[in-house]
């Protein structure tokens, strides 16, 4: 590992750059300053400081901005944990309302919300209610602003470039902007051809009064486009300049003598538009002239008496400036030596700019709008053009590209850009995860999805993986919790999860080989096996210095100190001097993982839960990751001193079957929570479950053991949940499920005898749970009345995402609509389904609507005879066993490879063995 001491601080600056505007942003609003006035000087600084970084970088100067920015991080770090406590006391007082909310009744709640308003302090140095002291905070604000103000100080020693202009806004990065066209025809045009036709017909139209009165006669007229960026306003006047040029070489009658294309920018220069329009008319590289007015000259001379088409693409103009109109009235003065019949073809966002030229209003063509159809075959181009994927997940890619495209407001361009990002990672789950993104939803959140302000936080969490070993495997899943809970990934849209963020950030770094696929591995008691993912040798290098001083990590054999400023440290093998004796004391530190299991024997228990205690001085951890293996059945309490983990959001306690858990009052009170995992833990003990609601940031619950506490339904942020049952009991009712749309992956279900109509299933909202790939439903015992079963299983329809399903114990007579092909909101894109102890007499369901089944199972179930299945032509895998009641099967479909029945009377077992792949 590198030295941490002789890190470059250039790099280092990289992971800190992004925190500034947001906590002095939020920093100053809570101090009543008026933020956005600070702000204004403080951006341009810290712009000038992130110049000074990528100019520096190794220089002398070095020496003496290394403890600024050393100082700035520290002033940053310090600040971000402030605003953390003031967060954390905000959601405390969330939930304590909410709680005496629902306990009293509604008519006091009034009452109650007007007492606490008044009980409210107005202390001017500590606002009581949030436990914030304001002058601690306004120190450490301070502290940054100085930082900045001394390194900038430096900066105008070094008398390096400015880094702003107009008026120190920042300058839009050169790639902000839409890609400059070509006169290049685009690939493939969908939807235009009427627009193309009417355009090229009023290219060669002879009219008389196209253009605007002037005090002498042109010779051309103006014909203009206009529409918002990336409406496709560049693509149809490619269409229409590679027509005309054709015609051109084909010299067809009516042709035009010169046909240019000029891609026009924002900030243009009349020498290099001339150079550009001398170029276009001489087919040769343009001379260098002694002035502009040569040139201009000798650019007349080449289009004196010719029939020109000019095509102006992206002009841009500001109707408040005069200097505008000027400018481009000398850009198409020199066509005024051309033939009558010239034309000049525009394409502009404003008409303003057309009419500028000399374009009249009948000539100012807006673009037109393109209908869903059309839209989503120019989105399905870009997207899916030439995908290598499976049928099946074409199909369901297909789905989800129609969901997307209704979302993209029929631009053309952001179908290109959109369409193009999603074509790099062809994906069911990465498609899915953009699908509700708010950046879809408007032309200008798909134009900056690729690049707008994402690189600076997509380093941090790639400087954050120089913690791990080299050559460690990465699994996705763990790394995005991971980032998400150290407060790397940031959003503003509330309906913008922050996990779907890391996971395009992780695609991000993949793409650009920072990260690179592994293999595949199956994780100890899982069924699928998993991606993992690793970083190259060189890469970690640079990892380790874009870290700096903040990650640090202990492998085996190391010696030596600990650098009392880390922030997120690893261990990669379990020592309790080093843990006691090293880490106990780093107050700093945000992140621990404790790599590989710790072994604890009968006699070491009340060593480990001492040492652990010691670990609950560390107030400021975001992360705790520890995996125990204990010899024998044990008992561990946390200790109440977990409390002090205000900051915590992601706890890992994974132990063994063996291991009883016991989680105090306290551990409700950790209300920044987002991921908890206790491994394989099949005991876990809540000597507070009812209080579980106050986790309301919980977005994980990872364990084998069901956790089994009242009010499920207040955690509307839980993304990960594997199991719940359903209760006639307070708080355990089938609609605590009801919001739960963010749950994902596999749920299963159980109590459903205890739903007790259909509109109690409907309440379940399963159809609105899209982000989940496998269910299971089960009923517990038979006590339910076979009508409503049957009714309750109607109501349980899945999303029509859904790929894996399995129903256990139905005991109704009749299988639900959905299954039979009459719901078209249904699950019809299932590749697992399978049936366990139906009850169900005479001939099984004929699964109409699952024509994309690879693999059925029937277990345990009554019927007496399968349907026909023939048109069941994915399905490759079919396993029947302990189906005592089975006599006949229909037609088998030709696709199947594994035909399997174990357990089965013996009749039928013949009767497959008969039809000659029947495995036994």
């Amino acid at each position: 590992m590198a030295d941490p001491i002789s890190v470059s601080a250039a790099v280092g600056w990289g992971i800190t750059s992004p925190i500034i505007p947001r906590l002095l942003n939020k920093g100053f609003a809570l101090l009543d300053f008026n933020a956005p006035e600070k702000m204004k000087i403080l951006d341009i600084q810290v712009l000038q400081l992130q110049r000074v970084m990528e100019v520096v970088d190794e220089s002398t100067y070095m020496i003496r901005l290394e403890p600024l920015l050393d100082k700035l991080k520290s002033a940053l770090y310090e600040a971000e944990d402030i605003l953390d406590s003031v967060e954390y006391q905000t959601l405390k007082k969330k939930t304590q309302d909410a709680k005496s909310e629902a306990s009293m009744p509604p008519r006091k709640i009034d009452f109650f919300r007007n007492c606490l308003r008044c009980a409210m302090p107005s202390s001017p140095t500590k606002d009581e209610a949030s436990g914030m002291s304001k002058l601690q905070l306004e120190k450490s604000l301070k502290k940054i602003e100085n930082s900045i103000s001394d390194a900038c100080k430096v900066l105008e020693q070094l008398n390096l470039p400015s880094v702003s202009n107009d008026n120190g806004r920042r300058a839009v990065a050169a790639n902000s902007r839409s890609a400059v066209t070509t006169a290049g025809p685009p690939p493939r045009v969908i939807g235009r051809d009427q627009d193309r036709d009417k355009i090229i017909t009023m290219l060669h139209k002879k009219e008389h009064h196209c253009q605007v009165k002037t005090t002498s006669d042109t010779c051309y007229s103006v014909i203009g486009i206009h529409g918002i960026a990336g409406s496709g306003k560049s693509t149809l006047a490619q269409c229409v300049y590679e027509h005309e040029k054709k015609c051109k070489q084909d010299k067809m009658e009516g042709r035009f003598d010169i046909v240019m294309w000029i891609h026009v920018s924002q900030k243009f220069t009349l020498d290099s538009i001339f150079s550009e329009m001398f170029e276009g008319a001489t087919q040769i590289k343009c001379p260098k002239f002694s002035s502009l007015n040569v040139l201009k000259e000798c650019l007349e001379e080449k289009l004196h008496g010719k029939r020109i088409l000019l095509v102006l693409d992206d002009v841009w103009y500001n109707i408040r400036n005069s200097e505008d109109r000027e400018e481009l009235q000398k850009l198409i003065s020199p066509l005024h030596v051309g033939k009558a019949g010239s034309k000049i073809l525009v394409t502009s966002r404003t008409e303003a700019a057309l009419v500028t030229l000399g374009a009249v209003k009948e000539r100012c063509i807006p673009i037109s709008d393109l209908d869903d159809e059309v839209f989503l075959e120019i989105f399905m181009h870009y997207a899916l053009l030439d995908a290598r994927v499976s049928d099946d997940d074409r199909r369901i890619l297909e789905m989800i590209a129609e969901d997307i495209a209704k979302n993209l407001k029929r631009s053309p361009l952001a179908a290109r850009t959109v369409g193009s990002r999603l074509r790099e990672t062809q994906t069911v789950e990465f498609w899915r995860s953009q699908k509700d993104r708010d950046l879809l939803n408007n032309t200008m959140g798909a134009l900056w999805w690729s690049y707008q302000y994402l690189d600076e936080q997509v380093r941090r969490c790639f400087a954050y993986c120089s913690i791990f070993p080299r050559r460690y495997r990465f699994k996705r899943d763990e790394l995005v919790k991971l980032w998400v809970a150290e407060g790397f990934i940031k959003t503003s849209k509330p309906e913008e999860e922050m996990e779907d963020v890391a996971k395009s950030y992780f695609n991000e770094l993949l793409s650009a080989s920072f990260l690179q696929l592994g293999g595949t591995k199956s994780p100890s008691g899982t069924e699928c096996d998993v991606d993992y993912f690793t970083i190259h040798d060189l890469l970690c290098d640079l990892a380790e210095e874009v870290a700096g001083r903040d990650c640090f990590r202990i492998e085996r054999g190391w010696t030596g100190e600990v650098p009392q400023d880390v922030r997120y440290l690893f261990v990669g093998a379990y020592n309790r001097e080093i843990l006691t004796e090293k880490i106990s004391g780093l107050q700093n530190l945000r992140s621990l993982i404790i790599d590989g299991h710790i072994r604890i024997k009968p006699t070491d228990y009340e060593v480990f839960a001492s040492m652990f205690t010691m670990l609950t001085g560390l107030r400021k951890l975001r992360v705790l990751n520890i995996s125990i293996i204990a010899y024998g059945p044990h008992m561990f309490s946390f200790p109440d001193s977990i409390g002090q983990w205000k900051h915590l959001r992601y706890f890992a306690f994974r132990v063994s079957p063996l291991t009883k858990l016991s989680l105090p009052r306290v551990f409700t009170k950790l209300y920044h929570m987002l991921v908890v995992d206790f491994g394989r833990c099949t005991c876990l003990d809540f000597s507070c479950c009812e209080d579980m609601m106050n986790l309301i940031n919980l977005r994980s619950i990872i364990s084998r053991e069901h956790l089994d506490f009242p009010n499920i339904g207040r955690l509307t942020w839980l993304q990960m949940l594997p199991f719940f049952t359903i209760k006639e009991k307070q708080g355990y009712e089938s609609h605590q499920l009801k919001h739960l749309n963010k749950l994902q992956d596999k749920l299963q279900i159980n109590g459903l005898e205890n739903i007790k109509s259909k509109e109690e299933a409907l309440e379940v909202n399963l159809a609105g749970k899209e982000k989940l790939t496998e269910l299971v439903l089960q009923w517990d015992n038979g006590s339910c009345n076979r009508e409503v079963e049957a009714d309750v299983l109607e109501g349980l329809c899945p999303s029509k995402y859904l790929e894996r399903l399995c129903i256990r114990q139905f005991h109704g007579m009749i299988s639900p609509k959905w299954m039979m092909g009459g719901h078209t909101r249904g699950p019809n894109n299932l590749q697992d389904l399978t049936f366990s102890r139906w009850s169900q007499r005479g001939l099984a369901p004929d699964l109409g609507p699952f024509i994309h089944l690879h693999l059925l199972c029937l277990s345990e179930c009554s019927w007496d005879a399968l349907p026909d299945m023939e048109h069941l032509t994915s399905l490759w895998n079919l396993h029947i066993s302990d189906c005592k009641n089975l006599l006949s099967i229909g037609t088998l479909p030709k696709s199947l490879v594994w035909f399997k029945v174990t357990g089965c009377n013996s009749k039928f077992r013949r009767l497959c063995h008969n039809i000659g792949y029947c495995q036994y």
